[in-house]
């Protein structure tokens, strides 16, 4: 995969490419090497970020994994006060190169109200070192994260998490098992004042976890939906209903605040119509 830092249209003000990781950073995150500069360019307005999320950035791919692309695009102005409605979220699904992805964006001023929504997926994305477009606004938007933060981030990761095992609970597979542990222990960490980290691998050196759980991580290589190697489901029960305890202790205990703080909401403001004005 090759970083790519041009769009198709003019680059909003604040907004001028920056470097981006190389290949090699990319690969080792397990993406099969594919040049996305043509996919990018499609884009009919500017792009203000493009990262790689899911089980690429959570640190366990499998081998046939898709690639999950997550960004923001910025509408001109007159998109948004002309009488057609704008199109404030887009996905695109495609194959290239033998190889299943998907891009959505949503527009700045959506992802910006979604950042204020405690959602923690979304700042995932803004922060994902998986990065294959960037601009100095990017850097500017997550630099706003840590003043966004707050107790209540906690309850996103839990129900993420909940989601999650009921569908294993239906499929048995070591995907949502995966993404349940991921969930839970990333609240833990935030809640503990670490910020976001979305890595399993990563996580498990920092907040106590299962001893199998690098073992799933491992057996999920294999097969995107996999079920080899899934302990019985009595321990997992007991073992994620123990995490979530630990994840209500530590929101119980937080430094964070309960709300946002207005100068990070103005700033955020300021550089939504900064950024909007630019484009």
């Amino acid at each position: 995969m090759h970083a790519h830092t041009t769009t198709r249209g003019a680059t909003p003000r604040d907004s001028s490419p920056r470097r981006t990781p190389s290949e090699h950073h990319l690969r080792e995150a397990g993406l099969p090497v594919t040049d996305l500069a043509p996919v990018l360019a499609e884009e009919t307005d500017p792009l203000l970020f493009a990262t790689v999320s899911g089980a690429h950035l959570y640190g366990f791919p499998s081998r046939d994994s898709d690639i999950d692309l997550r960004g923001v695009h910025v509408l001109p102005v007159e998109a948004l006060i002309g009488l057609d409605e704008p199109d404030e979220t887009r996905t695109r699904m495609w194959v290239r190169d033998g190889v299943e992805m998907d891009l959505v964006t949503h527009d700045l001023r959506k992802f910006a109200r979604l950042m204020l929504r405690r959602n923690g997926y979304v700042l995932e994305q803004l922060l994902s070192p998986l990065v294959v477009h960037t601009t100095d606004a990017h850097a500017q938007l997550a630099s706003l994260v840590p003043g966004l933060l707050t107790a209540h981030h906690a309850h996103h990761y839990a129900g993420f998490a909940t989601t999650q095992w009921r569908l294993f609970e239906r499929t048995g597979e070591l995907k949502p098992l995966l993404y349940t542990f991921r969930a839970l222990l990333t609240g833990v960490r935030l809640m503990r004042g670490g910020g976001i980290e979305a890595h399993l691998p990563t996580l498990l050196g920092e907040v106590a976890a299962p001893a199998y759980l690098p073992d799933l991580i491992a057996a999920k290589a294999e097969a995107e939906h996999g079920t080899d190697g899934v302990p019985a489901r009595d321990r997992l029960e007991k073992d994620v209903e123990a995490l979530r305890t630990v994840l209500e202790d530590a929101r119980a205990g937080t430094s964070l605040p309960e709300t946002a703080g207005a100068a990070a909401r103005d700033a955020l403001h300021a550089l939504v119509v900064r950024v909007r004005l630019g484009a």
